[in-house]
């Protein structure tokens, strides 16, 4: 019984993400069609066709390589593009389009991810049995001997600022210890009584999860709200959601932050595991989960890059600057190079969620037989081993 209940939350998780695909796609496909532009491919994945149906001159498809998806536009898309995208030569075409139709069809797909995120925050919001509210970044007790206590963090205290960055729940504390790293980093902290005073506290790396911890726990019940739930407005969610990924995107660009930040990355494993264990512990979570990766997708596709929407709509705003367009070998190159590098990233980011879930399941096998774990699966404490079997809490950072 409980496989099929797995194969059903799964099935229900790979909807979930070929829908935020699907309406991405679905952007830049109907305003390309409003605009008379040609349009001769919309693919769900890449790779090999598991299916496909040609209806009024394009051809629809589901591909075996669920990492995404395109829309095929000959008066578009770059040669190297083209290639990657399994087009031939009969797809090419002089790029004379108008510059302002490519910024509208490339804007479409990120604004089709917000359109859908506005859609569920206003659901989430007006459903009586949602769960909202941020954990306060409170500290109920300390590991002793870890990094905390050593630290003089006491039970009672509250994280107000890491390394000099506000926080005002626990997963913002997190995201600021994950981005600093094995590193001093100076925290500010308001005892119970109310006094401010300041620690110099080094986060511990967890062979296990390989997420950094203080070792200090946050006693939360079980009915809390998701971190990604932190209030009813619909307002709040998404500034919420645009605030991780521009903090993450931050830290990527500062460099004594970059290592660390790229560190946090995950790839589609973990965005997959992240939607299950949403799924599995609360529908609503699961749709909150959604939003928040609807909201990720489109600020991820508006970067600047070649070969993303940002970056098509780069070029068209130098061509109307500049009125001229930049060479279309300059262009193809560019894209290329950018889709051969994105690619290598992901299949990096997959060994690595590959590898921590092998240590997780290693350490839970261990745990669960009674044995002794290893030593380079010890988590190092209480907190640790809560969070190596349930990534979703915050239970310990």
């Amino acid at each position: 019984m409980e496989t099929l209940v797995t194969i059903g939350y799964s099935a229900l998780c790979i909807f979930f993400v070929s829908l935020a695909v699907a309406i991405h796609e679905f952007g830049h496909f109907i305003v390309a069609l409003k605009l008379g532009l040609r349009v001769s491919r919309f693919s769900i994945g890449f790779g090999p066709a598991i299916w496909k149906k040609t209806w009024c001159g394009v051809e629809y498809r589901i591909s075996w390589i669920p990492l995404g998806g395109y829309v095929m536009l000959p008066d578009m898309d770059p040669e190297g593009t083209k290639k990657l995208q399994g087009g031939t030569d009969a797809d090419a075409a002089a790029r004379t389009l108008p510059p302002w139709k490519e910024i509208a069809v490339a804007v479409a797909g990120p604004g089709m991810n917000i359109v859908l995120a506005v859609v569920l925050a206003c659901l989430l919001a007006v459903v009586p049995s949602v769960r909202f509210g941020e954990v306060p970044a409170e500290i109920t007790s300390v590991v002793p001997g870890g990094p905390a206590e050593r630290a003089g963090v006491r039970a009672g205290d509250t994280v107000v600022s890491v390394g000099g960055k506000r926080v005002g729940s626990w997963s913002e504390m997190q995201v600021e210890f994950q981005i600093a790293g094995a590193t001093e980093t100076e925290v500010a902290v308001r005892g119970a009584s109310g006094e401010m005073r300041s620690v110099r506290l080094t986060p511990e790396l967890d062979p296990v999860t390989g997420a950094y911890f203080i070792q200090a726990v946050h006693v939360s019940k079980e009915d809390r709200a998701a971190n990604w739930m932190p209030a009813r407005s619909p307002l709040k969610q998404l500034a919420w959601d645009a605030g991780s990924i521009f903090r993450v995107l931050k830290g990527l660009v500062t460099p004594r932050e970059a290592k660390n930040a790229a560190r946090a990355l995950g790839g589609p494993q973990t965005i997959f595991e992240g939607i299950y264990r949403s799924v599995r512990r609360d529908f609503w979570d699961g749709l909150g989960f959604m939003r928040f990766l609807n909201v990720n997708l489109a600020v991820l596709n508006l970067l600047p890059i070649p070969v993303l929407d940002g970056g098509i709509i780069l070029f068209a705003l130098l061509a109307l600057v500049f009125r001229r367009r930049v060479p279309e070998k300059v262009v193809t190159a560019l894209s290329t190079g950018f889709m051969v590098l994105i690619l290598l990233a992901t299949g990096v980011l997959i060994f690595r969620d590959a590898h921590r879930s092998w240590r997780i399941h290693r350490y839970e096998a261990t745990q669960n037989s009674g044995e002794s774990p290893a030593p380079d699966a010890a988590g190092g404490g209480e907190a640790n081993s809560n969070n190596a079997t349930n990534e979703t809490t915050d239970a310990s950072n």
